[in-house]
């Protein structure tokens, strides 16, 4: 079977650090998925404006040219354990494929390149190609009583974040600033670092944010 990509999601992230590790945790994010010239057809998304959620199937782009491993350390066991591929999320997979479900804002028909979509909640890197979207059904999609294996017993790692009154007015978009004070509150770090006087450097909506993190607290100290 030979796929090619039906669209190209725009986000506020030109590089992996930082990306949410699944999609939905940081539901300020938001992002636009412009379709390729042969697929710009209002028929083809008749109807999805019903639907408050979709599907994206996707690749993950960034590691083509790297290969897979039977297992591999997944990031929420602290990066020490080793799980199966196929029991893992992981985006080193024989066939590099994501699967995500966002929120889906609205569908702009007016738009030049239009049809485009206006999504929330999406963990992929911009310019990451989608190469199909299909409707989130509630009936048949959602699970409550799922068991979800050693994902059950972790609790989501989160941090307090503080930004400085002086750093927030660099930031022009108060959204933009909402947005990334969720991403950060995800911990973006890699799981086993855990130095209190390291900077990170993450790139965000056109800014290059620097912070620290320092027992449970994420401080921001540049934004440029």
């Amino acid at each position: 079977m030979i796929i090619e990509p039906i669209a190209y999601i725009r986000t506020e992230f030109p590089e992996k650090f930082g990306i949410p590790r699944q999609s939905g945790l940081a539901r300020q994010l938001q992002a636009r998925i412009i379709f390729e010239p042969e697929y710009r057809n209002a028929d083809a998304v008749r109807g999805l404006d019903g639907f408050s959620h979709i599907w994206l199937i996707w690749e993950f782009s960034a590691n083509r040219s790297t290969g897979w491993q039977p297992t591999v350390r997944p990031p929420r066991l602290g990066g020490n354990e080793h799980m199966g591929v196929f029991a893992t999320r992981s985006p080193f997979r024989p066939n590099p494929l994501g699967l995500s479900c966002v929120e889906l804002v609205k569908v702009d028909l007016s738009d030049k390149e239009g049809p485009v979509l206006y999504v929330r909640g999406a963990d992929l890197m911009d310019g990451t190609p989608i190469y199909d979207i299909k409707p989130y059904v509630k009936y048949a999609d959602s699970r409550p009583h799922a068991v979800c294996g050693y994902v059950d017993t972790l609790k989501e790692r989160t941090l307090k974040v503080v930004i400085p009154q002086e750093l927030t007015s660099a930031v022009d978009d108060r959204s933009s600033l909402q947005a990334l004070v969720e991403v950060l509150g995800l911990d973006p770090r890699p799981s086993y670092h855990d130095d209190p006087e390291r900077i990170y450097g993450l790139s965000f909506a056109g800014y290059n944010v620097r912070f620290k993190v320092s027992e449970g607290v994420l401080t921001v100290v540049a934004i440029g």
